[in-house]
């Protein structure tokens, strides 16, 4: 038999509406409030800012290794800013501004990065998740979330984020292609920012981009400009609303970059060049994103020294606040807690034996 063509939809689109100069395609222009693009603009200084903190405690030793997302603001608060409060939202441990956007304290990020776990304590009035550090398992759980809303017919949905590193783990490929299959309500958002930890996206993937992923498991995928928040904003909202209205899931590459290092336990400048850095600089999103809103009229050179100036007396107190809270904290106890909705008897059995050791500890030292 002759060799035949098969027909195969193979269509991907690249979004951007505000270029790195600031300058917008008004036709593309989505429909956002003034109140949620000042909003926006507010959580996205916040993000660089409090960013900016947590280097500078880190290096002193008053918080352990965290992974910084100074660059990387218009890719997850674009994407999260489309969510409503019942959605699920499912991050991955580079999503600190999307994190605050869904009710996250600032004070939480220092307390967790300290090693407590009353840092990742979230009320059960939030449909978040906490952050997942191991790679890419997180996208597993955020199609078990969305699979559970079309199950319960419910109008839920589901978002998640990781970065291009994770599109090489196995998690990846089975929560697509089950998203796929089940078209369950899902939004996938990559952050594409160049580099998993020391590993170029050149050397994770043949492919021409990560978007086109998404073909293979039968989805809508779109890659967008991630340093323009209004083009982050609306894939997102299109994805959400596809979603919601039963039209199954959505594969976003946000291409962006990470400006500093992987976390603070990694050197940069030993597997990437100064040039390359410099060169995403010129692309920020929080310049080009403020330079829009001037143009609009709603915000000025004074506003934004006024809100940065806010906003540092914001992370202090937080910082001052942290502090003063991790003295009352630390019961080893609480490890044992919220691990299952019902103890086993194995890990009651290790609690029991942990809670007499401690008790044997005090004696000790009251008797020492």
């Amino acid at each position: 038999m002759p060799r035949k063509e098969l027909s195969i939809a193979d269509k991907l689109e690249y979004l951007s509406i505000l270029d790195e100069n600031g300058e917008l395609d008004a036709d593309m222009e989505p429909d956002i409030s003034e109140e949620i693009l000042l909003k926006l603009h507010r959580s996205m200084v916040l993000g660089r800012k409090y960013d900016e903190r947590l280097l500078n405690l880190q290096r002193q030793g008053r918080i352990g290794t965290f992974p910084p997302t100074s660059g990387q603001e218009a890719a997850h608060l674009g994407s999260v800013a489309a969510l409503e409060p019942s959605d699920w939202f499912v991050p991955a441990f580079r999503e600190a501004a999307a994190e605050i956007w869904r009710g996250r304290t600032l004070e939480s990020f220092i307390i967790y990065y300290n090693g407590f776990a009353e840092g990742v304590s979230i009320p059960p009035d939030r449909n978040d998740l906490p952050d997942s550090v191991p790679v890419g398992s997180q996208i597993l759980h955020a199609v078990g979330l969305a699979w559970a809303a079309k199950y319960r017919k419910t109008d839920r949905v589901a978002m998640t984020f990781f970065g291009d590193g994770a599109t090489s783990q196995g998690d990846f490929h089975e929560g697509l292609n089950f998203a796929g299959v089940f078209q369950v309500p899902a939004i996938f958002i990559c952050q594409n920012n160049q580099w998993a930890i020391s590993i170029p996206r050149t050397k994770q993937t043949r492919s021409k981009t990560i978007a086109q992923k998404a073909l293979a498991y039968g989805i809508p995928g779109i890659q967008v400009d991630g340093n323009d928040i209004l083009a982050t904003y609306a894939a997102a909202k299109e994805a959400v609303d596809r979603a919601r209205s039963g039209g199954g899931p959505t594969l976003i590459e946000c291409v962006t970059y990470r400006l500093t290092m992987h976390t603070t336990a990694d050197d940069p400048r030993r597997y990437r060049t100064d040039e390359e850095v410099e060169k995403w600089k010129k692309r920020d999103p929080i310049t080009r994103f403020q330079k829009y809103l001037v143009d609009k009229g709603l915000l000025s050179d004074a506003k934004i020294d006024a809100v940065e100036s806010a906003i540092l007396d914001e992370v202090q107190a937080a910082v001052e606040n942290a502090e003063k809270q991790m003295q009352t904290m630390g019961d080893p106890m609480h490890m044992f807690e919220h691990a299952y909705a019902e103890m086993s008897p194995f890990l009651k059995e290790q609690k029991e034996d942990f809670a007499r050791e401690l008790e044997e500890m005090r004696e000790e030292g009251n008797n020492g």
